[in-house]
């Protein structure tokens, strides 16, 4: 019995020993972070453990941490991620030392179930021939034309339904308007076909549904360490990102079926003018040239689904947040109505046309007006609403579409500030934090200013390292001036002929996606304005 009791008391003393190594080892790693600049981590587990907990809001989190450093190191399991916001490192890792910062591929491996080989998720060659055929077809004047139409067509149709909306007194998601919006339109121009969600019946959209479900998840691989033992289990998040990626396959794959048919009919029947009129078709064109890298469905696929998220996703979440800053500020909103009223006068003249007089509650001549309003609307008329442009410019800066964008690291780097970051991490640089950063923007930096964007009455630009809301350096948005466009001509129907006011208590905050939209949507009332 004592030589029990002595081996039981042993194995407890052992215990005991041990625990107060570990804990002693964790207050060790803990204490020598003391002066260190970012979160502090802990064994093993690194800063995953804060990071999770901070999830929902980590655009907030980044922001906290950037103000008081302007780069600052997160470290995982199994990597390390470098967040900056300092325009001298962004531009060093998106220009003057591009060729080190590739998407890479652990980026890639996160995103490839839904980007697969597209242009926001491609390195070297494929990256260069998919950006060299869109910057033509971007360059065009007919695509820019067309595109003129086209948005014309579909922000006239959402004025139809919010002006239906306002007479029902009904509250509306606006936001999940405007998605339906630019997904018609970017449909419609890169792809040359008709989808029609946006139609006043609202009908259902699973592969909207699907998408953004599907960019919910893999976003949330960044800092998810057992992703790929769901995904090999086939349980929980990743179950569900099958099931939704299921849904956008299908749908693309019909597109692209629907297209061809349509470029097979036109070369049958002789009629040239179906053919090469959108981007889609040209990439089908590409297809059948010898060695071409998209002459399988699935390169179209990943074709389609990269342009869907830059011609839907960023434009609709632009607008979104723009339309809260019109809410939330109304010296803007009534600033933005005089200038369009002066264009409205203004671009009369030049047409020797007469203005249709209407009653807010005459429908009839409530809709004619605005019908007459959008005939005015075009690419070069659009560009003298310094104003608007302004608005758009500082919604931007504030509630940048993409917030945070992260580049693989191939070689080991010293940034300009004197941050060294390991081969195989990641660098991300943060323009959501960068637009809240006194250090960029002056002690109002969290303020929205359109003003700012002005300089002896004059717009002005900022760096594109500054202000990075289009990206910068080999990589930079090849579609800005479309999203101008689009966004442009949908603002100055809005903010001439409708008002809108939040529903009580309705929650506005982002949701963790690759795209910074609203995670319940933009719910309000609209009416009607003389």
């Amino acid at each position: 019995m004592p030589i029990v009791l002595f081996s039981s008391m042993a194995g407890i003393h052992k215990c005991i020993a041990l625990g107060v190594v570990f804990i002693s080892w964790i207050l060790i790693h803990r204490w020598s972070q003391r002066n260190q600049q970012g979160p502090k981590t802990w064994p093993i587990f690194g800063a995953a453990i804060e990071q999770l907990r901070n999830y929902e809001r980590m655009h907030d989190w980044l922001v906290e941490y950037l103000s008081k450093s302007k780069t600052i190191t997160v470290s995982m399991p199994f990597t390390a991620y470098t967040y900056i916001a300092d325009p001298a490192n962004v531009e060093h890792v998106l220009k003057t030392n591009f060729t080190n910062y590739p998407k890479g591929e652990r980026y890639q491996s996160y995103m490839d179930v839904l980007l697969g080989d597209g242009i926001f998720n491609a390195d070297g060659e494929m990256w260069r021939k998919q950006r060299k055929t869109a910057s033509f077809e971007f360059a065009s004047k007919n695509l820019r034309d067309f595109s003129a139409v086209v948005f014309r067509e579909y922000a006239l149709k959402l004025s139809n339904i919010l002006c239906q909306a306002s007479i029902d007194n009904k509250v509306i998601d606006i936001q999940d308007f405007l998605m339906r919006m630019t997904l018609d339109s970017i449909c419609k121009v890169g792809f040359g076909v008709e989808i029609g969600t946006l139609s006043p019946d609202l009908p259902d959209n699973s592969f909207a549904q699907a998408f953004d479900t599907a960019n919910i998840i893999v976003t949330l691989r960044f800092i998810d360490p057992l992703w790929k033992i769901k995904r090999f289990l086939h349980i929980g998040s990743e179950a569900l990102l099958k099931k939704s990626i299921k849904v956008v396959d299908e749908f693309t794959y019909n597109m692209i079926r629907q297209r061809k048919a349509e470029i097979e009919q036109a070369q049958a029947s002789g009629i040239q003018g179906k053919i090469k009129h959108d981007i889609l078709s040209r990439f089908i064109e590409l297809g059948k040239e010898t060695d071409s890298s998209f002459s399988d469905d699935k390169s179209l696929r990943d074709v389609v689904l990269n342009f869907v998220i830059a011609g839907r996703d960023t434009t609709a979440t632009t607008l979104s947040w723009f339309t809260y800053m019109i809410m939330t500020h109304p010296a803007v909103a009534e600033k933005l109505y005089f200038e369009l009223k002066a264009f409205e006068e203004e671009r009369a003249k030049e047409e020797k046309i007469e203005l249709i007089s209407y009653d807010t509650n005459d429908l009839k001549s409530f809709n004619n007006h605005v019908t007459q309003f959008v005939s005015l609307l075009n690419y070069d008329s659009l560009g003298r609403l310094v104003y608007l442009h302004a608005c758009i410019t500082e919604t931007l800066r504030l509630y940048p579409a993409v917030p945070q964008d992260p580049k693989g690291i191939i070689d080991d780097d010293v940034l300009p500030d004197g941050t060294k970051v390991k081969a195989g991490g990641m660098v991300t640089y943060v323009p959501y934090s960068m637009g809240r950063m006194e250090y960029n923007w002056g002690p109002d930096a969290a303020s929205f200013r359109p003003e700012r964007w002005f300089k002896d009455g004059s717009l002005q630009n900022a760096s594109p390292f500054k202000f990075t809301a289009f990206q910068a350096g080999p990589r930079i948005c090849l579609g800005k001036d479309s999203a101008y466009l689009q966004m442009k001509m949908t603002l100055a129907i809005l903010c001439r002929f409708y008002a809108f006011k939040l529903v009580p208590n309705h929650p506005v905050k982002y949701r963790m996606m690759t795209i910074l939209s609203m995670a319940h949507g933009l719910k309000l009332h609209v009416s009607r304005l003389g």
